[in-house]
């Protein structure tokens, strides 16, 4: 499976250690070379064949749907629905586009690390806002960071296009999304909902 090159560092790294200290201690390298894993687990990044729903929301992450509501912060315009999705270190932390389209805002905040099912921390955490347009089709989608990620990656820029369900970026180590889907669209993500980034669809534009 390939991994995402933002995590060679980390795995390199942990290996050569683990590899170091079990000369010493086969225990402590064997944990260590144990993290090592955990972290090329952690930064897999598997193919997805993209549905070929012109007018579909896809999800742009992996994890679970804890909230479906009207949306308490206006990033989009009055009257959109908020979908946040929670990511565990479990999930495949690669983030999509949920439609295609262009580039038209990136918004990157400082904020605080609340934990990241904590729904305060949609206004209050470090967050990356990007825009998405296509037409008059806009959806918005925001990268959080959580309690233990620290470092969210965006690889695009303000007006490059993006195809539905590429890559364009990550979240390392637990975190949320969330996405903001225009007034007037068709909601299917529904609470307690398994995603996947690229493949679920969560609405449809109106």
């Amino acid at each position: 499976m390939p991994i995402a090159r933002e995590g060679w560092p980390y795995v390199l790294t942990l290996l050569a250690l683990g590899t170091v200290f079990a000369a010493a201690s086969p225990v402590a390298g064997g944990l260590v070379i144990g993290l090592g894993l955990f972290t090329l687990f952690f930064f897999r990044d598997p193919e997805r064949s993209v549905p070929g729903d012109a007018g579909a929301v896809l999800s742009p992450a992996d994890g679970r749907v804890v909230a479906v509501a009207p949306s308490a912060d206006e990033p989009l315009a009055p009257g959109s629905t908020q979908v946040s999705i929670f990511l565990s270190i479990f999930n495949v932390h690669i983030n999509r586009a949920p439609i295609g389209g262009r580039i038209a805002g990136v918004a990157y905040h400082k904020g605080e690390f609340l934990p990241a099912f904590d729904h305060k921390a949609s206004l209050r955490n470090e967050q990356n806002c990007v825009t998405v347009e296509d037409g008059a089709r806009r959806v918005v989608f925001k990268q959080i960071a959580g309690l233990i990620a620290r470092r969210i990656v965006f690889r695009k820029r303000v007006g490059d296009s993006v195809a539905a369900g590429e890559r364009v970026g990550l979240i390392k180590f637990g975190s949320r999304v969330d996405v903001f889907l225009p007034p007037g669209s068709e909601v299917t993500a529904k609470v307690g909902d398994r995603v996947q980034g690229g493949l679920s669809i969560l609405g449809r534009l109106p």
